[in-house]
């Protein structure tokens, strides 16, 4: 139960800001969200000392669906901060983008902390390869400070060819900065770009770092900021980073969950980019190349480590794992479904539920088994070396490159390991398939795609996440589905916990009064692409004034047709005309922005990724038209098996999935026409099925309530 303590703080420094600030208005929307926060994590239950973890049914899990203008960063980031500080917890607030990382360290928090009077401490949390390695950094710049590369060694795990003068030259200018502690080893903050390949040299993952026993273990920039996330109240993370904690077991990287209080922004994100954290693949010629290369490895290891039995089990894995792979190699080429196809640069082979077809049930099992039997070996040569790192007799510097490439071959046996242990997994009557596929890619040199992963990451979710946390909150400007949140919970698990509480809060904006919405009578069926971008193409004139100095953004669900239409507009449209692909995003927006400055009119031709999260308030934004409902192509393996175990258990995908997801993505790109209160303008939908379909009405019903016209 929320205290009279925690009642009070919140109040009080929620007055502060309104204190401080003479424009700041209070919104009832924004202090409803406060109060469903607060709440919830002051439900949370705790371990009693020395007993069991409590039995959590989300009581302390609150989903907040929060249209724009709410405040719900301000919201949370107050009453979570608050509860997390009384309840000694952590605050471990999680975004799906960049920009809103950014934006909540850069903004929202600095903010909360000057004007509410509450002292907060937070730092952003990134994933290893953001930071340099200094260790790595020094072995490829003070070996070779020389300016002449005669005589250039190259370690193996650091070069696969001899540098260029200019790649050796950016590195010495990291080195020299980090030195000089002008630069601090996040890649984020060097001044200029850092190439991939080249910035890959001198960072590091999990299986290459030396951890306690690396020389530069003190000044290392990933440790440093690993260790400052047991100092701060709030840490700022993205999806990715918290999930990949949550598969290691939670509390690896972030916070442990029962010590937390996740705040998730941007929830509706949350199942795919789960799914894509619990997915695995490998491509068939990487293995069979990396497979070739690991007997010199694990030869090496066992020269300083005595550990010839174990390397030679390696070895024999390995060349189990080879022949299993080329075995694998001489089926898929001849299976139909993988054969060349006309207009097709990647034909797949989807297994029907999951189901490795019976011809291939050993082979199966026998790749499996070898891909374990690698990995188990490798790691037991990597506690090897670890082992003789002790020894003093030993070459420090040999065992140190040794560890490195040991790691980098534990890293890809780990990856093979993944797909084949899905592979190989039957999954019980009753229960979610696993999708598995194998991909031809005919493009470049001809190769082969192992892929599976889940149809949902609820379990996961449910087990490795709510069940554990302290508390959370799952939040997003879009989160129902035809009014309702149950897309949601069932994706993410949490329809299994009882208690979760849902929460939709009313939009601050009178959508009646600064919005319209117009279908005109446009006759092609969507179906018929030539038909339906013939008809655009027709329209969008009629739409778009070319003289009036406001902006317009037509959203498309195809990038062919955008590209067609685009094509198609007549001479006194062409100039005004922006269109997503052909500039990078910030260039695009800047010109965009500049020509409303100038007086001109401005037209955004964007996709999917527009109609969430861009941005464009007052003139920058009058006028959206989308062109199509935004369903989704079914044609992904996962949704395919997602599909079909629908309608084995008499379900209808396309009404229990498809609509409700086209419903959110519908919702958000309505959205980009009123950002604020002053905003005004008109959506235009240029697809009859949302008035003659059947499914039309619930799309329509969902969307702001604004004045219909035509």
């Amino acid at each position: 139960m929320l205290t009279e303590l925690e009642k009070n703080a919140i109040q009080d420094h929620y007055r502060q800001i309104a204190h401080n600030l003479p424009h700041f208005r209070p919104r009832p929307a924004q202090r409803q969200m406060l109060a469903a926060v607060a709440n919830a994590f002051a439900r949370s239950k705790t371990r009693v000392e020395g007993g069991e973890a409590p039995e959590r049914e989300g009581e302390s899990i609150v989903v907040v669906e929060g249209p724009t203008g709410v405040g719900k960063s301000l919201a949370y980031l107050l009453a979570g901060g608050i509860m997390a500080q009384t309840r000694n917890k952590k605050l471990v607030v999680s975004s799906a983008t960049v920009a809103l990382q950014e934006q909540l360290v850069g903004r929202d928090l600095p903010f909360l902390v000057a004007h509410s009077g509450l002292e907060l401490s937070f730092a952003l949390a990134k994933g290893r390869s953001r930071y340099l390695c200094p260790y790595r950094l020094y072995q490829l710049t003070q070996s070779h400070a020389q300016d002449s590369l005669a005589g250039f060694e190259a370690p193996a795990v650091l070069w696969d060819d001899k540098p260029s003068a200019a790649d050796l030259a950016t590195l010495r200018g990291l080195a020299d900065a980090f030195a000089a502690r002008t630069f601090n080893g996040d890649r984020d903050t060097w001044p200029e770009t850092l190439e991939d390949r080249l910035w890959f040299k001198v960072t590091n993952d999990r299986h290459g770092c030396l951890k306690a026993a690396c020389p530069n273990r003190a000044e290392c920039p990933f440790f440093l900021a690993r260790d400052t996330l047991d100092t701060v109240d709030v840490v700022v993370a993205n999806h990715d980073l918290l999930l990949a904690d949550i598969s290691m077991g939670g509390g690896v990287i972030l916070p442990a969950p029962a010590n937390s209080f996740y705040c998730i922004d941007e929830a509706h994100h949350l199942p795919k980019k789960a799914l894509g954290q619990f997915a695995a693949e490998h491509s068939l010629n990487q293995a069979l190349w990396f497979l070739e290369k690991i007997n010199g490895v694990v030869d090496k290891v066992a020269g300083v480590t005595d550990k010839a039995e174990l390397a030679n089990l390696a070895d024999e894995a390995a060349a189990a794992l080879v022949e299993s792979l080329n075995e694998w190699q001489f089926h898929l080429d001849d299976e139909p479904s993988l054969a060349a196809q006309e207009g097709v640069n990647a034909p797949q082979w989807l297994w029907p539920d999951g189901v490795i077809p019976e011809h291939l049930h050993t082979l199966t099992h026998n790749t499996a088994l070898a891909a374990r039997m690698l990995l188990k070996n490798l790691n037991g040569l990597a506690d090897a070396l670890s082992a003789a790192r002790n020894d003093k007799q030993q070459d420090g510097f040999l065992i140190d490159r040794l560890s490195g490439e040991l790691g980098v071959a534990v890293a890809r046996a780990e990856q093979i390991t993944a797909v084949w242990d899905l592979f190989s997994t039957t999954t019980a009557e009753g229960e979610a398939p696993l999708a598995k596929w194998v991909v031809r890619q005919l493009q470049d040199k001809p190769d082969y795609r192992f892929h599976a992963s889940p149809i949902t990451a609820a379990a996961m979710l449910a087990g490795g996440l709510w069940r554990r946390a302290a508390g959370a909150l799952l939040t997003s400007a879009t989160l129902r589905s035809l009014g309702q949140f149950d897309l949601l919970l069932r994706q993410t698990g949490l329809n299994w916990l009882p208690d979760t509480t849902t929460v939709a809060l009313e939009s601050p904006f009178d959508f009646a009064a600064q919005g319209e919405l117009y279908i005109p009578p446009v006759a092609a069926n969507p179906k018929d692409a030539a038909a339906h971008t013939a008809e655009i193409t027709a329209w969008l004139p009629k739409l778009i004034d070319a003289e009036q100095p406001i902006g317009t953004l037509v959203l498309f669900s195809s990038r062919k047709q955008m590209q067609e239409v685009a094509l198609r507009l007549p001479e006194s449209h062409l100039p005004l005309l922006l269109v997503q692909g052909e500039l990078p995003k910030a260039v695009l927006l800047q010109r965009h922005h500049e020509a409303i400055a100038a007086g001109r009119a401005s037209i955004i031709f964007g996709l999917d990724s527009f109609a969430e999260g861009l941005d464009l308030p007052g003139e920058a934004c009058v006028q959206v038209i989308i062109a199509k409902l935004p369903f989704a192509m079914p044609d992904d393996p996962i949704e395919k098996t997602q599909n079909r175990w629908i309608e084995q258990r008499g379900g209808n995908p396309f009404m229990e999935v498809t609509v409700p997801e086209a419903s959110i993505k519908l919702i958000q790109a309505v959205g980009r026409l009123i950002r604020t209160e002053a905003d005004y303008g008109r959506v235009t939908i240029l697809d009859h099925r949302i008035l003659t379909a059947r499914y039309g009405k619930q799309l329509l019903a969902c969307l702001p309530p604004f004045k219909r016209i035509g």
